[in-house]
Parts: C-alpha cells; sequence; structure tokens
C-alpha cells in the first residue's frame, strides 16, 4: 500500500505541474483509500498538499514568465474568502456527503476537460474586475468545501475571461490553487487531525512529480491528453460514487430489518382500510320508509 501511495503521489504531482491543477483528484481518493483517513481530515492533508506541490509547479512557471501576478492576486484573493468559507463548513459535514460532493466535482471537471477542446486559445476579451473576483470567490468555495484546489474550474476561466494564452493560464492557475488551499486548510485548522509526516512524504514526492509535470507541459499539447485524463477523473468519479453507494445500501440493509415489522404492519393496516372503504362503497344501502311506503303504493 505504500508503494501505491507513492506512485499515487508521484502521479499527482505530475498532473499538476502539467495541467496546472488535478492533485486533489488523486490527493483525496488517495488519502482515505489507500491511508485510511476520515474524508475531514484528508480532505484537510490534501488541501496542504496541493498548495506545497503547487507552489513548487509555480515557481517553476513564474521563472519563465508565464504567471500573472494582476490576475492572480484579484482571482486568488477572493478564492481565499470562498475557500476559507468551504473549508470551516466543511468540517463540520459528514465524511460520505463529502466525498460524494467531490465526486459530483470530479464528474463536472472531467465533461469541461472534454468539451475543453479547441477553447485554449487565448481570449480577447478581458474580464471585468467584478466577474473574475466573483467566479474566484465561487471556486474557491468549492476548493475549500471538496479539498479541491480548482485547477480546472481555474484554467478555463483564465482563458476565456481573462484572456490569458493557455501555459500562462496554467502557471497562474498554480499561484491562485496556492492560495485558495491555503485558504482551505485554514478553515480546517484546528476543527480535524492532520498527520504533518504523512502530509510531508507525499508532498517531497509529489514535488518530485511536478518536475516531470512542467517538463512535459513545455513538449506535448495540452489537448490531446486533456481528453485522456478527462476519462480517467470520469472512471475515478464513478468510483468514488460506487464506493459511497455501496457502503450507504450496507447501511441500509442493517437498518431496514428493524424497521420491517412496523412497515409491514402499516402497510397491511392500509391495505385492510382501503378494502374497508371499497367495501362499504358496493354494498346495498338500507331501504328507508319513503322506499317501503312507495313499494307499498306500487
Amino acid at each position: 500500500m505504500m508503494w501505491i501511495g507513492l506512485c499515487a503521489g508521484f502521479a499527482m504531482g505530475v498532473l499538476v505541474g502539467f495541467f496546472g491543477g488535478g492533485g486533489s483528484i488523486l490527493t483525496v481518493p488517495l488519502l482515505v483509500y489507500v491511508f485510511g483517513l476520515p474524508a475531514p481530515n484528508a480532505i484537510a492533508s490534501s488541501l496542504a498538499i496541493v498548495a506545497l506541490v503547487s507552489l513548487s509547479g509555480a515557481l517553476h512557471y513564474a521563472r519563465a514568465g508565464l504567471v500573472d501576478l494582476r490576475v492572480a492576486l484579484l482571482f486568488g484573493g477572493a478564492g481565499m474568502v470562498g475557500a476559507y468559507a468551504g473549508g470551516h463548513i466543511g468540517a463540520s459535514l459528514d465524511g460520505r456527503l463529502l466525498l460524494m460532493l467531490f465526486a459530483v466535482m470530479m464528474g463536472s471537471t472531467a465533461w469541461m476537460m472534454w468539451r475543453s477542446k479547441g477553447r485554449t486559445a487565448a481570449s480577447t476579451a478581458r474580464a471585468s474586475r467584478v466577474r473574475l473576483a466573483a467566479h474566484g470567490l465561487g471556486v474557491g468555495a468549492v476548493a475549500g468545501l471538496v479539498g479541491a484546489g480548482g485547477g480546472f474550474l481555474i484554467v478555463p476561466a483564465l482563458t476565456l475571461w481573462a484572456g490569458l494564452p493557455i501555459r500562462a493560464a496554467i502557471g497562474t492557475s498554480l499561484v491562485i490553487i496556492v492560495l485558495n488551499s491555503a485558504a482551505g486548510f485554514a478553515g480546517y485548522a484546528g476543527r480535524v487531525t492532520v498527520p504533518y509526516e504523512l502530509v510531508a512524504g507525499v508532498s517531497a514526492i509529489a514535488v518530485l512529480g511536478s518536475f516531470v509535470g512542467v517538463g512535459l507541459a513545455r513538449r506535448i499539447e495540452p489537448g490531446s491528453l486533456r481528453k485522456s485524463f478527462a476519462g480517467f477523473v470520469a472512471v475515478m468519479a464513478i468510483v468514488i460514487l460506487g464506493q459511497e453507494f455501496r457502503q450507504w445500501i450496507q447501511a441500509l440493509e442493517e437498518a431496514l430489518p428493524h424497521s420491517i415489522p412496523q412497515a409491514v404492519f402499516a402497510i397491511a393496516m392500509l391495505g385492510v382500510g382501503l378494502l374497508l372503504g371499497r367495501t362499504a362503497r358496493l354494498s346495498p344501502s338500507e331501504p328507508t320508509d319513503d322506499d317501503v311506503s312507495q313499494g307499498a303504493g306500487i
């Protein structure tokens, strides 16, 4: 299991360096299903790991001049407010609900990535500050709530609304993810237990992967891999939903025997009531005095 965890951590770093996001897509399931952390603890740990790995990737892109700090601070500043609120709320929610929300967000991410073909060119229109900040606030709230940095929500927004080229959008998104993840982690801090040794170990191996991801991003056209990764994200979402649905069915089966007698009794009483009512409607009415007198006259 440790080798699986290390490989998944390395792959997470590659995704962050290449796509400008996607680390939490692997990190949360890794921490929950491989290392056995409860969902809130895994989400808080994921936010810390994604922040550290994204910072490493952002430094690489910044050296190449592929980070727009104005956009990053505007989008990320609003996102920090949303991420802190989302993390604060998420720490008190049921772990199963959080994982279901996370899976739904993964499915949405896969759909956005699949439809992003041909949308990687820079937009000529520049988004207003208010619109960009509003989008950052929403993405930040989702990031803090479900432990996702939001990279696959941020990159399309930066290319379509902020008019950034795809590689500059990836570099800028990494800075925003650092801000969002740090704020989301602050929302969880003190409310859940974070295994810092595990966070440090996964982060270290993921940072190595981010170096590989940045190198690949310079050599490979992202569009050809984006659809493949969209399919991978969709499969991961289905796996998580299936896992949580199976556990829900098991819990229902355990609780159902206790309620079967009451349910059968209630259904039986309802059936008897309906049968009596139908019988009463179909039975002939008793003759009245007027009916008797009229019959005698005839």
